[in-house]
């Protein structure tokens, strides 16, 4: 069960996972931004987020964040949004955080998340933005973190 690399196309990363949890228990964790922080394991998000208490495509959600020792706010918009398997949201930089479920068993899900920044902008891909700050590199660690957290985490009850 270990964290395998997904090709979901250019400029994105993408990773999968087994869980052994049901579908709806993980996809309600990622489907509430105020839980975000249990799925992190890059790390960077925090606390004290501002949200609906039911997303919906269209809803926004805030959240306080942490790179670099340098604490910052982001608003989020949900962009696509499907009962138990799928959740994304787009970042105010143009990317998204895309998180799929599939049910394997009543209690074995394959998790999948991606960083897509393919349509993030077209000044940004002609430049290769996200390549040259290390946000590839340093998300697809992140994703590769917070799967293997996850995973650990119901392997272990």
């Amino acid at each position: 069960m270990m964290v395998t690399v997904v090709n979901a196309g250019p400029r994105r990363v993408s990773r999968s996972v087994e869980v052994a949890a049901p579908v709806a228990e993980l996809y309600a964790m990622a489907a509430d931004p105020r839980r975000h922080q249990e799925l992190d394991g890059s790390g960077t998000v925090g606390g004290n987020i501002d949200s609906p208490t039911e997303l919906a495509v269209g809803s926004k959600f805030s959240t306080k964040m942490k790179m670099y020792g340098l604490p910052y706010r982001i608003t989020s918009t949900v962009t696509d949004l499907q009962p138990n398997q799928v959740v994304e949201w787009r970042h105010p930089m143009g990317h998204r955080w895309r998180w799929e479920f599939e049910a394997l068993s009543p209690t074995l899900t394959r998790v999948t998340e991606t960083f897509d920044y393919h349509d993030a902008g077209p000044i940004k891909n002609t430049l290769k933005y996200y390549e040259r700050i290390g946000a590839v590199k340093g998300n697809t660690a992140g994703i590769e973190a917070t799967l293997a957290g996850l995973r650990d985490r119901y392997a272990a009850r």
